[in-house]
């Protein structure tokens, strides 16, 4: 058998050759690397130094903090750039990051960006730029955390790979986008804390795909619309310290997988629907500070489960009841400030639960507020 061997020549050839494919591997696509540094002007960090690496001397692809590429291609795909972080660059400094500065429109020009985190560094101001709807291939933006003002994007909706959407704790205005409601890929939604207003859009059940929606502490009006019934995949939903208005729906108690729900502090009214607190799924219920009536519905079994429960601060009626003393686990429990009368039952979870979460009521009487009935 004929041993076959390569000649110098063609060995030559195939390391040169293999030297080129490195070579385009990890070279920084130029476009992107001069957008980098438009973007970095326009940003101020003086703890930590991450921009130090940020040389123009070296390619954007080696070792640029907080810069990730496309090995293939040379295109920068995700800025991660986060002032709490676990970092080693933070633990050695022992402090969190401080940013400053705006975001250039500049980023617009890294048209493979798959993630664009500029988050948590409480002082980078300015607006989105609108030309960031641009970027197709966007599956991640997250600027929460900072001073962000002016409003959500118009064309927010042209992002369709858009994955998660994080402006909380800015200073955002304006409405929710009718465009939002076309991102069927949305996942994670939070917009808390901002001076976001006007009401839930009427079709914002066609998220589909969305697991949380974030809005609390805002400005949002109207009353919670009907097709977010059909969103299957919601677990987590809060709209407290909002202007949330009218009666809860009783289909809000039917939502498959919701196990949080916030609803304090709006202006909710009309009963407790008793598919809220028979439901079996939920963790945490917060009803607080509204102005909610009529009794508590009576419908607690060997299923419920809270890890809280809050129906505070209402102008809830009647008895406690009964059933309550039969569910599976309530960790904590609060039905302050109501116009509750009657005994407080005995057992679990009254056995272990403060005077507190009993106070400023009409008449109730017994267990944990030691008063005689």
């Amino acid at each position: 058998m004929t041993k076959l061997l390569a000649s110098p020549l063609s060995s030559l050839l195939l390391a040169v050759a293999f030297i080129s494919v490195i070579t385009v591997v990890r070279s920084c696509s130029p476009t992107d690397q001069t957008a980098l540094n438009a973007f970095k002007s326009s940003l101020s960090e003086p703890n930590l130094g991450i921009f130090n690496t940020w040389s123009e001397n070296t390619d954007c692809c080696k070792g640029w903090y907080g810069i990730s590429c496309d090995p293939d291609t040379g295109r920068v795909t995700d800025i991660s750039l986060r002032g709490e972080s676990e970092d080693a660059i933070f633990q050695k400094a022992g402090r969190s990051g401080y940013m400053s500065g705006s975001i250039d429109p500049a980023v617009c020009d890294l048209t493979a960006l798959t993630s664009f985190v500029l988050a948590d560094w409480k002082g980078i101001s300015g607006e989105i730029p609108p030309c960031v709807t641009s970027l197709a291939s966007l599956r991640i933006l997250d600027l929460a955390g900072n001073r962000i003002t002016g409003e959500i994007p118009t064309d927010i909706g042209k992002l369709t790979k858009l994955g998660v959407l994080n402006l909380a704790e800015n200073r955002m205005s304006g409405e929710i986008p009718s465009s939002l409601t076309s991102l069927s890929e949305l996942k994670h939604l939070e917009l808390t804390e901002n001076g976001i207003s006007g009401e839930i859009p009427a079709d914002f059940g066609s998220l589909k795909m969305l697991s949380r929606a974030l809005l609390g502490r805002n400005e949002l009006t109207g009353s919670l619309p009907e097709s977010m019934s059909g969103m299957d995949r919601l677990a987590d939903l809060d709209l407290s310290r909002n202007h949330i208005e009218g009666p809860i729906p009783e289909w809000v108690g039917n939502m498959k997988v919701l196990s949080l729900l916030n609803l304090d502090c709006n202006s909710l009214t009309g009963p407790i629907p008793g598919s809220l607190l028979n439901n079996s799924g939920y963790g945490v219920l917060n009803l607080s500070r509204n102005a909610l009536e009529g009794s508590i519905p009576d419908v607690f079994g060997s299923t419920t489960y809270f890890v809280a429960l809050d129906l505070s601060h209402n102008n809830l009626a009647g008895r406690i009841p009964d059933s309550l003393s039969s569910a599976k686990f309530v960790g904590h429990l609060d039905i302050s400030n109501n116009k509750l009368c009657g005994p407080i039952p005995t057992g679990s979870p009254f056995d272990h639960l403060e005077a507190t979460s009993f106070s400023a009521n009409e008449c109730l009487c017994g267990g944990p507020l030691m008063k005689a009935c």
